[in-house]
């Protein structure tokens, strides 16, 4: 599966792809609002083939993007949504830090809304953050979505309990906003 957007292709994950994604997820500072890592090559290799085993679901409800710069195709990052209850959809974007603050996380994240709304047909999408990633909270910001709340304390990982702020965005306020 591929995704074009003007400046990124965004495509299904394969195996050899593992050395680029690691080199992002190994990194403590790409990782220290994340619930996961940073990795080792293991962890890393075992993503991937979690990732290619959710490649052949059917239904699909995972999916799980490298995200390439459409001009040479190098592996900057990746982006993904996974479909829960019916109409439900959940996005998530990782970019290495050489792509920071240059739009790819929005470009991304807004293509990945286009696909959520437009060819698996969703009604909600939603994301969260940590309360100091305000990097990913700009992106949800614009990328058109509405902030709902501050989840408190409601995620344990790397032995501690986490806050997330919530974003969605419906596919109504989507659609009115491609319009214009």
């Amino acid at each position: 599966m591929k995704l074009q957007t003007e400046r990124l292709m965004i495509r299904d994950i394969v195996f050899d792809d593992w050395k680029d994604v690691h080199a992002y997820a190994s990194s403590p500072l790409v990782t220290t609002h994340m619930i996961w890592g940073p990795n080792t090559e293991v962890e890393t290799q075992a993503f991937i083939e979690r990732t290619i085993d959710m490649q052949n679901q059917s239904p699909r409800k995972d999916y799980e993007f490298a995200v390439t710069l459409s001009s040479n195709g190098e592996l900057i990052g990746g982006v993904g949504i996974h479909v829960g209850p019916i109409g439900v959809g959940e996005i998530g974007y990782c970019l290495n830090p050489q792509y920071w603050r240059k739009g790819f996380a929005s470009e991304a994240a807004r293509e990945i809304l286009r696909f959520g709304f437009s060819e698996l047909g969703l009604h909600r999408i939603y994301a969260t953050c940590r309360p100091e990633n305000v990097g990913s909270a700009s992106v949800m910001k614009k990328i058109g979505m509405t902030y709902e709340g501050h989840l408190r304390e409601h995620l344990f990982a790397k032995g501690k309990w986490h806050d997330s702020y919530q974003y969605s965005i419906l596919d109504k306020d989507w659609f009115a906003s491609e319009k214009r």
